[in-house]
């Protein structure tokens, strides 16, 4: 289990520099901290931790300079695998999708099939596909969230990777036939 906290800071020029810094220093570091690029308020920095209980959930809220946090309780699905962490360097697109609840399975089992395809044609390597925990409105919307975190070498490789042509496209077009809704937003690992 991993927790996805999307911190919201205040308005010093190096709030996001500073903020982790001090999330790397925490007693339960992250296993991964992004800065926005594209899509994200400037003021965020996003923090994939190991599942964070207690103090330590609390701890990361805390942060030096946070104003306030958002914390997504997240389960892998076909990756990453256990003590993985995200490659340096490049471009992070995290992808929300919000499906139907009953389509979860075949979700993951689509996003599996075009991987192979897609890693082999493209400057892009996907960390993970995470389901997030359930919600109180999920459950009354009939509704499952995805996060997808996935490392390009950059915006204009993403931009190719959207080659309708390529096979894993082909699968992803029926995946995309199972999303109600997806919000893909660009960010950079922090060293």
């Amino acid at each position: 289990m991993y927790d996805y906290v999307e911190l919201s800071l205040g308005r010093e020029r190096d709030a996001v520099a500073r903020t982790a810094q001090a999330l790397r220093r925490a007693p339960a570091p992250p296993i991964a901290v992004f800065s926005p690029l594209l899509g994200y308020p400037s003021n965020t920095v996003l923090a994939l931790f190991p599942a964070l209980e207690g103090e330590a959930a609390l701890a990361a809220t805390r942060a030096e300079g946070v104003v306030s946090a958002l914390r997504t309780r997240l389960a892998p699905t076909a990756r990453p695998s256990a003590g993985a962490a995200p490659l340096p360097g490049g471009v992070y697109v995290h992808n929300w999708f919000n499906i139907d609840a009953p389509v979860a399975d075949e979700f993951v089992s689509l996003s599996v099939e075009a991987w192979p395809d897609f890693e082999s044609r493209f400057d892009a390597r996907i960390f993970g596909l995470f389901l997030a925990e359930e919600s109180d409105l999920d459950r009354s919307q009939g509704a499952r969230r995805l996060l997808l975190m996935t490392r390009y070498r950059d915006l204009g490789e993403w931009q190719a990777s959207r080659d309708p042509t390529t096979e894993a496209m082909k699968v992803f077009a029926r995946r995309r036939e199972l999303t109600r809704v997806s919000l893909a937003r660009s960010c950079l690992l922090i060293p």
